[in-house]
């Protein structure tokens, strides 16, 4: 008969494995929760908010800038292609009337027998008749001559239009490439400043606002005087706040242009920051400094890195009022110089067109245009 085994007893009894399974679970939530305290990101502070909304408003502004150079080179490879386009229409246009042309001079010496012109001469017995078509003969010799010069002429001209065409096509096409992605990287800036806002309590926006309203400075004072220019359309006295309590002062513009561009830019303020506008509803930076000197007869290009190179650069000691003043060291921002230390600009996205000291920004430099 087989031995019977008592079965083994374990060292702890029932009991107690149930309450070391008790502790070993407490212990393991109480390790999570405390290692998920550690790793959770502390809510950022109202300022550190706003440090990066601001960076995120300036990294958007360089891809403006970029958008607006990558869409002013985009419309000119446009042009140029329409315009190709145009002159290949009108080149098809001379070819069809000159093939026109050369059909009807084959169709007429094929009604006529086909016969070579000095052949028919050949057979003519009188001589003043023979020389009568003798002068014809050679006169319908030049025009076929020319009409198939004109032919080859044209089909010469196409084909280097369309050459030409085809790489304007491609260009534009890369243009076209360029603005969608700086479209792209604007706009997602922008969303991850709004994101970033939206997370803000209600006191925290408020405080937010507060802070970037002190940075920026208000759009009162400078709006009230619209006009810059006396009725004689000479020098006048341009009205600009000073940074150091909204003091008053009277600065007189260099000329009249430069007055016609304050009192434009003046007009504009408390109209809205639009990213890539010219106006007139609303405008970026680099647009309204376009428009304004525009309505003082000046062409400006479109960006500010080429608007830093369209006049004579001048230090931030010399500056006079219709200055072009420059921020950031990838010259990513514009404003117009009104003096007195303050300029007209469009700020950012939220922040309509105002008046604001240069000193809310590094500068970078500045051209006079005009």
């Amino acid at each position: 008969m087989a031995a019977h085994r008592k079965p083994k007893q374990s060292p702890l009894g029932g009991q107690a494995v149930r309450t070391a399974a008790t502790l070993a679970l407490a212990s393991a939530a109480t390790t999570t929760l405390f290692e998920g305290s550690a790793q959770a990101e502390p809510r950022p502070t109202t300022a550190q908010v706003k440090a990066k909304v601001d960076r995120l408003y300036e990294e958007a502004e360089v891809a403006t800038e970029r958008y607006n150079g990558a869409k002013e080179k985009a419309d000119e490879a446009r042009a140029s292609f329409d315009r190709l386009r145009d002159e290949a229409a009108r080149r098809t246009q001379r070819l069809n009337t000159a093939r026109d042309r050369l059909g009807a001079m084959a169709a007429a010496q094929y009604r006529s027998g086909g016969l070579d012109p000095a052949v028919r001469l050949a057979l003519t017995s009188d001589p003043v008749e023979y020389l009568e078509r003798a002068a014809l003969a050679e006169k319908a010799g030049d025009r076929q001559a020319a009409a198939v010069s004109a032919v080859r002429r044209e089909l010469g001209a196409i084909r280097q239009l369309r050459a030409e065409s085809e790489g304007r096509l491609t260009s534009l096409r890369e243009h076209e490439t360029e603005l969608r992605r700086q479209k792209a990287a604007v706009l997602d800036k922008l969303q991850a400043a709004r994101t970033l806002l939206a997370r803000l309590t209600a006191e925290e926006r408020a405080r937010y606002e507060a802070a970037t309203a002190g940075r920026d400075g208000a759009a009162t004072g400078g709006s009230a005087d619209q006009d810059g220019t006396t009725a004689s359309g000479a020098s006048a006295p341009v009205r600009a706040d000073r940074s150091s309590g909204g003091e008053r002062t009277s600065v007189t513009a260099p000329n009249a242009r430069a007055a016609e561009a304050i009192s434009f830019a003046r007009a504009q303020l408390g109209k809205p920051y639009v990213w890539g506008a010219t106006g007139p509803s609303g405008y970026d930076c680099s647009g309204l400094t376009q428009a304004a000197w525009r309505a003082a007869g000046i062409s400006l290009p479109r960006t500010t890195y080429t608007q830093i190179n369209a006049g004579q650069r001048v230090s931030r000691a010399q500056l006079a009022p219709g200055d072009l003043v420059f921020f950031y060291s990838g010259i990513s921002h514009v404003g117009l110089y009104i003096g007195g230390g303050q300029m007209i600009h469009a700020p950012r996205p939220g922040a309509p067109i105002r008046v604001a000291p240069i000193d809310e920004m590094p500068f970078a430099g500045a051209t006079r245009v005009g």
